[in-house]
């Protein structure tokens, strides 16, 4: 019977122990380059068996919030590099979450002022991270976006394609595709903000059309070993829904199990939230949908998330519901997670007063049980 504290090794990946930190959005890179605090952030976080970055741009149309890192200039290119070495020097793994936020953006964050971009032109009634004429930031309601044109959609697979290969050239594992919580991948995938009549809108084989194609371009770039992807079946994240999820998702995964990915890193229910959330007049079944996976030849580890604790996560690794369980807040206040719930130690309550933006404080200055010692 497997543990949470076992080795495993997915794709190219191999890992020490069966814990994930998950992608966390912190608002502490300027300019969108990775900085020493951000090195100090991860380096600390590091006995997790696996890292996913937080979002990360893959291009400045891509970014959706204030000061968080990319992937697409020189220099966070040079600042991931320092981040990926110290996680490994204490023998870490780290992936890159390649992100596209589309819709979810503000004016003020886009090249040159422009309206940021999705497949149709509707409004998220959402927020997003935006730093004020003082400089303070803030949040804001996102802006109305322009319908991507059909000859845009290729120039966007590239941009996810060349994010991949920078990832790996600064040094990570691998990388992760967002694909989830109403962002440009999931806005496709799902009717609620997609009603494109194109080749990429409509029946269900066209709404996930773009989302596969970038998994392709990825795959072939770096390998299918080194490439995940996040899924967010039935979130209503960022004003996002579909009418039939499990249809789409369903689809979705027999795709993506012919194509032996690394990981498919599955969010269940709400973000942060109920996780037997369900949109109005659907129903979904999240072991179906594992089902599905798994009877198209799926071999690729299935990771879960939301609101698991050391007793969840442990069932969910010994019953083979999981073969991984990431973690979000709880990683942020305790960088020693792994530890504690390998000795079944107190956890750290996260300060919901500095997860976004700011310095050291509530980000690196987290209390570990060594330090206590």
């Amino acid at each position: 019977m497997p543990t949470l504290f076992d080795s495993v090794k997915f794709g190219d990946i191999e890992l020490r122990n069966r814990i994930v930190m998950a992608p966390l959005t912190r608002n502490r890179s300027p300019k969108a380059v990775p900085n020493d605090l951000n090195v100090v952030y991860y380096e600390q976080r590091a006995t997790a068996g696996l890292i996913v970055s937080e979002g990360t741009a893959i291009t400045h149309q891509g970014q959706g919030y204030a000061d968080v890192p990319g992937l697409y200039k020189p220099e966070a290119l040079a600042g991931w590099k320092k981040v990926t070495d110290a996680v490994h020097s204490r023998g870490g793994k780290i992936v890159a979450q390649l992100w596209h936020v589309g819709r979810i953006s503000h004016v003020s964050l886009q090249p040159n002022g422009a309206a940021p971009v999705a497949p149709s032109a509707i409004t998220a009634k959402s927020k997003t991270y935006i730093l004020n004429e003082d400089g303070s930031g803030g949040f804001a309601e996102t802006s109305q976006p322009r319908a991507l044109e059909l000859s845009e959609l290729p120039g966007i697979v590239d941009d996810f394609r060349k994010a991949a290969r920078n990832a790996v050239d600064a040094g990570f594992d691998g990388v992760e595709i967002h694909a989830a919580n109403g962002y440009l991948l999931d806005q496709f995938m799902k009717d609620g903000a997609n009603q494109r009549t194109d080749a990429y809108g409509g029946p269900i084989e066209n709404r996930i059309r773009l989302t596969l194609e970038v998994v392709d371009a990825v795959a072939s770039e770096i390998g299918a070993g080194k490439t995940g992807i996040r899924l967010s079946p039935t979130t209503p994240a960022n004003d996002i829904s579909d009418s039939d999820p499990q249809a789409v998702f369903n689809a979705v995964v027999k795709e993506l199990a012919k194509r032996d990915l690394s990981f498919i890193h599955v969010i269940e229910g709400a973000t942060g939230g109920p996780r037997d959330h369900q949109y109005a007049g659907t129903s979904f079944d999240y072991a179906s949908f594992k089902a599905a996976y798994i009877e198209a030849g799926g071999k690729g580890a299935w990771m879960v998330n939301n609101g698991y604790d050391a007793e969840t996560a442990a069932k969910a690794i010994e019953t083979g519901h999981a073969d991984l369980v990431s973690f979000g807040k709880p990683f942020i206040a305790n960088p020693d997670l792994v530890r504690r719930i390998k000795d079944g130690a107190a956890w750290n309550d996260v300060n919901p007063q500095t997860l976004y933006g700011g310095g050291a404080e509530g980000y690196t200055d987290y209390p570990t049980l060594e330090a206590a010692e």
